[in-house]
């Protein structure tokens, strides 16, 4: 497979050099036909001119004689409708006519041109008109064609010569414009091979015409996202790293301590069982971390969307969170309201904003739950999220001073923000009417099923 730049040089080659030779011939062409049209009007004035002697004395064709002939440079002969011809006496070579100029002496009307050649085989134009006075008799006229076949010729090498020429210069012209249009092309394709090999997602500078220009902006959009996705995933990495170091420390000394205790029996018994409980609740809370950490790392792109009462997104975590917050009063009001999504994903960005306000409620505190329009609305009466927190609560692994000392990831609301992102939404955190924390999430969708849009990826 030849490379791109040498195959853009040969075919912009090949489109000139048959445009070239087209236009040569083409030229060559029409420069034939006008002498030969010149050529020929000359003969049948010269023709018709002879016609009248010739008419008088058909059998000598009026008298002419070899030298008149050559003076004229022609040669003159005659046809009748029957097949009889008449030539000049005095003339060596003759005219060797043909069943044109046998039709113009029985059709008796026009006349007819076209190459033959004499008895000797030169080369004639013959040109035969009808002899007025004559009926069923033509006059027949030829010229030698040399003169005008060496200009033909001569001509023909010209434009040759000139075609090639033009070739060649199309040639270099060419790969010129091949290797400065290929030039950005060449630039992109050194980018790629120079991140294939050092890995470095580095943009490329966006040059050329527009076209290649627009492929470049493409690449360094799909570079700024490989670039964005592996930072998120570093961070995530490192983070992960950060918060399993502290459960996993903690395990390990109990474990051991409970592993010397068998050994020893050294430790009493309500100790035992406290150390076993804090092993209970830290495996807990290790789950929870996993199964968050997991969830953040799915692509749900694979996912299939499908047309969502969102209603019953919001019931069913309600379902689930109310058999967590005991005691809690849950005032809810869900208006009818369609979206495109994936089910599970929603119900677990529902349900952890409502694990959230449970976790935060005070003892016999209401929750409130608003579905209206577009907009689903959780707000508590705890103590609500400081100012200086608000910018970074959807943060992974964020957590506010106050919230060091209860269990939790620091994952759920991140998690949140990511499903309601990847269904095209929006989520917002405030400050409640009742001074506990609001959570505001705005997601695309329709008041009824019929005006929802069609389902497509999320």
């Amino acid at each position: 497979m030849l490379p791109l730049q040498r195959r853009v040089g040969y075919l912009t080659t090949a489109a000139v050099a048959v445009a070239v030779a087209l236009a040569s011939l083409a030229g060559w062409a029409t420069v034939r036909s006008s002498l030969y049209s010149s050529l020929d009007s000359e003969l049948v004035d010269v023709a018709t001119s002879l016609s009248v002697p010739a008419a008088q004395d058909i059998n000598n064709l009026g008298g002419l004689t070899e030298r008149s002939l050559r003076a004229g440079n022609i040669s003159v002969a005659a046809i009748r409708s029957d097949g009889t011809t008449y030539y000049v006496p005095d003339e060596r070579d003759h005219l060797v006519l043909g069943p044109d100029e046998l039709a113009t002496a029985r059709v008796h009307f026009g006349y007819s041109a076209r190459s033959g050649r004499m008895s000797d085989g030169e080369r004639y134009r013959i040109v035969s008109v009808p002899i007025t006075n004559l009926p069923g008799v033509a006059l027949v006229v030829g010229r030698p064609l040399a003169a005008t076949d060496a200009v033909l010729g001569s001509l023909l090498l010209v434009v040759g010569v000139i075609g090639l020429l033009g070739i060649a210069i199309a040639a270099a012209a060419g790969t010129a414009v091949a290797r400065s249009s290929l030039r950005p092309v060449r630039q992109l394709s050194d980018a790629v091979e120079q991140i294939a090999e050092t890995k470095e997602l580095r943009p490329v500078r966006v040059s050329g015409a527009a076209d290649v220009a627009v492929l470049a902006r493409s690449f360094n959009d799909m570079v700024g996202s490989l670039a964005a996705s592996r930072e998120r995933q570093r961070r995530l990495i490192a983070d992960a790293g950060h918060e399993l170091r502290t459960p996993l420390t903690s395990l390990r000394t109990n474990v051991d301590l409970l592993l010397m205790d068998a050994r020893t029996g050294m430790l009493r018994e309500g100790d035992r069982l406290a150390i076993l409980t804090d092993v209970q609740g830290q495996l807990t809370e290790f789950t929870k971390l996993v199964g968050d950490l997991v969830q953040l790392a799915r692509d749900d792109g694979e996912a299939t969307p499908e047309a969502i009462d969102f209603r019953h997104v919001v019931t069913s975590a309600l379902e689930r969170v109310r058999r967590r917050g005991p005691g809690l009063d849950f005032d809810v009001e869900l208006d009818p309201f369609y979206v495109v999504g994936v089910s599970d994903a929603l119900e677990r960005a529902v349900t952890n904003l409502l694990d959230n306000a449970v976790k935060w409620s005070p003892p016999g505190g209401t929750v409130r739950v608003q579905l209206e329009g577009n907009r689903l609305r959780v707000a508590d009466e705890g103590p609500g999220i400081a100012e200086a927190d608000l910018p970074r609560v959807f943060d992974r692994f964020f957590r506010a001073d106050t919230a060091r000392t209860t269990p939790g990831t620091g994952l759920g609301l991140s998690i949140v923000a990511q499903v309601v992102r990847q269904h095209g939404g929006v989520v917002r955190a405030g400050r409640s009417a009742q001074g506990g924390a609001e959570f505001t999430v705005v997601l695309p969708g329709a008041r009824s099923l019929e005006a929802l849009p069609q389902p497509a990826a999320v």
